[in-house]
């Protein structure tokens, strides 16, 4: 026996199915339709900027205080861009997801993951890599420690270390080495040089190895 209160088709108006099959048309209706977009000009605050890509677009570097020029499709990192494009090979591509520190330059003096930098975010910036640590052939303290303390096996991942290193001397030259190897802490060696390379910030702090004092 039918329920009184579900038969509804005897009844006058919209049955349930009725109203459930005419809200489905609807909606798919209003899915499908095109939304209204604004004219330009009447957009708030518009911008006239010029989209890039996905062609190849013209940029320029300040790397190690060179004006550098090249063509790099816009998803390409500043790290593909200097080793690939501007044969600035320093920076190490190891993980390639900002985790290893292997590709560590700075930008505007501050230490960063060059893997997770576009290129094309990297103009009007002062790049400095690895490279900018040897003037004129001669060796800046920091990668000078690592030579004289063998704070170094494969080498891959030296390169971010001296630049993370320097820039935390840079933003304090009266660091302890505590305070050092806080600035390193995004930067793993796979080799294990953790105690040369204790070592050689012990030496560019001016403590001596083993007591944990300050060298005369």
């Amino acid at each position: 026996m039918k329920d009184p209160e579900l038969d509804t088709r005897n009844r006058p108006g919209l049955s349930r199915r009725d109203f459930l099959r005419g809200t489905g048309v609807t909606a798919a209706a209003t899915a499908l339709a095109p939304l209204p977009v604004a004219a330009a000009d009447d957009q708030p605050g518009k911008t006239k900027a010029v989209a890039i890509g996905p062609a190849s677009a013209k940029i320029r570097l300040d790397v190690n205080g060179k004006t550098l020029e090249t063509s790099v499709e816009p998803r390409v990192t500043l790290l593909d861009a200097l080793r690939n494009y501007l044969d600035v090979t320093g920076c190490k591509r190891v993980c390639d997801r900002g985790t290893c520190g292997a590709c560590t330059v700075m930008a505007d003096g501050k230490p960063i993951y060059s893997c997770t930098m576009l290129a094309l975010e990297a103009q009007g910036k002062k790049i400095q890599t690895a490279e900018a640590l040897v003037v004129e052939g001669k060796l800046d303290a920091v990668p000078s420690a690592f030579v004289q303390h063998d704070a170094q096996q494969c080498g891959f991942c030296t390169p971010g270390f001296v630049v993370a290193m320097r820039a935390a001397l840079n933003k304090n030259p009266k660091a302890t080495p505590e305070e050092i190897e806080l600035g390193l802490c995004g930067n793993i060696c796979r080799c294990g040089t953790y105690e040369q390379m204790r070592h050689a910030v012990g030496a560019l702090c001016g403590v001596a190895r083993g007591n944990g004092k300050k060298e005369g």
